[in-house]
């Protein structure tokens, strides 16, 4: 059976996702896992749950024993969680995290869909992922997003200031080389407050 198999039932036994697997240099192979999303029900709130040390470690215990069985080789194995910076692989993941910013990368530059407006070369794009409903009921998605530079930490903002142009750029997921979640960190505490004010 081939590795991808291997792991994929595995990993789908225990009741998780398999993001991806990567063999790397010295023989470390690398299974990135994350718990199956469902959608969310009207009025009910929406709870996130992500991978603990403890699914790590369960899926390591069992992929051990599934890859000897089947004599696959490897010298090391390490579970982890998709990270900050998640891929975006299927549509039940764009569904997932549409209005998130994401980070994509096409195929092919744009050409002539940029009217001007971006680079014709330009292939990579942050922005906010929307989902589209077309009239004929058929989804598609687009990535917006605006080329003004974000204000400085600190720096103080006029409330007259017009907010800069958005742009958006519609894609199908076949057009796509990359897509991953924009890795945004947020120091805030939970109350908006600094960390290092509350230490």
């Amino acid at each position: 059976m081939a590795l991808q198999d291997i792991v994929e039932q595995t990993v789908a036994g225990l009741g998780y996702d398999l993001i991806e697997i990567e063999r790397s240099a010295g023989g470390l192979l690398r299974i990135t896992i994350d718990l199956p999303w469902t959608p969310p029900v009207e009025g009910q709130p929406v709870v996130e749950q992500f991978i603990n040390v403890e699914d790590c470690e369960k899926v390591n215990r069992q992929l051990q024993f599934a890859l000897e069985v089947d004599g696959i080789e490897y010298k090391r194995l390490e579970i982890s969680s998709p990270g900050i910076d998640r891929p975006l692989r299927n549509v039940q993941d764009f569904e997932r995290f549409a209005g998130q910013v994401i980070d994509i990368t096409l195929k092919a530059p744009m050409g002539a869909a940029a009217n001007g407006q971006v680079s014709a070369n330009r292939k990579k794009f942050r922005g906010t992922l929307e989902r589209v409903v077309a009239a004929d009921a058929s989804v598609g998605w687009q990535i917006v997003w605006s080329d003004a530079p974000e204000p400085k930490p600190g720096q103080k903002v006029s409330k007259q200031r017009v907010p800069p142009p958005l742009q958006a750029l519609g894609f199908a997921l076949d057009e796509l080389r990359e897509a991953r979640l924009a890795p945004i960190v947020n120091f805030k505490g939970r109350n908006g407050q600094s960390l290092v004010d509350e230490a």
